[in-house]
């Protein structure tokens, strides 16, 4: 049986279409840094309550950003659904509070757990409607409220790109099952 692949949509802001979650991973972090993505995302949700246009001069970049984090949420999905085959490489040692950023103390140690948390509250269809909501408000001249929350998926998505880039820092790996074996004595013994 042929296996469908999931299209990441990389090829709208990057140079190729990635097959895997973690190629997709790659490029989106290539393509930008971690940085940029935070206080982008933090921009537009702040201009979705402000009545001036995000980035008046140049709006079309934010069609840009949009496209890159619905395919980085899309990567996000896709890697909670990997999370029990895969998991972080590395020391999951932090030796300052600053390394922990957004994340809890078990969410560095396994970054998979991030994916976990954000879609176990909410799906990939209301992320998706969530960047569409607030690149909507942040373009329009209007002070618009929203009857959607934009602060949970908002404080997730964060959580998803510091969880990303230490998953890009890190590296992944399979984990490995231990074959225990168990002896059945039987009662007769």
């Amino acid at each position: 049986m042929k296996k469908n692949k999931i299209s990441f949509g990389t090829n709208f802001w990057s140079a190729y279409e990635a097959g895997n979650p973690y190629d997709a991973l790659h490029a989106f972090f290539d393509f930008s840094h971690l940085d940029e993505y935070k206080h982008t995302l933090n921009e537009v949700a702040m201009h979705s309550y402000k009545r001036e246009i995000y980035k008046q001069d140049n709006p079309c970049h934010i069609f840009v950003v949009y496209t890159a984090l619905s395919s980085f949420v899309k990567v996000c999905n896709c890697l909670k659904r990997k999370s029990r085959k895969w998991q972080a490489k590395g020391s999951a040692e932090y030796t300052s509070i600053v390394h922990l950023a957004s994340l809890s103390k078990e969410e560095y140690k396994n970054p998979f757990k991030v994916f976990q948390k954000a879609f176990e509250e909410k799906s990939l269809e209301e992320f998706e409607f969530f960047l569409c909501e607030i690149v909507h408000l942040s373009l329009s001249p209007h002070s618009e409220e929203s009857d959607y929350d934009i602060i949970t998926p908002y404080i997730h998505l964060v959580k998803m790109l510091d969880a990303g880039q230490l998953i890009m820092e890190r590296g992944i790996e399979k984990i490995k099952k231990e074959k225990q074996r168990e002896d059945i004595l039987s009662p007769f013994d």
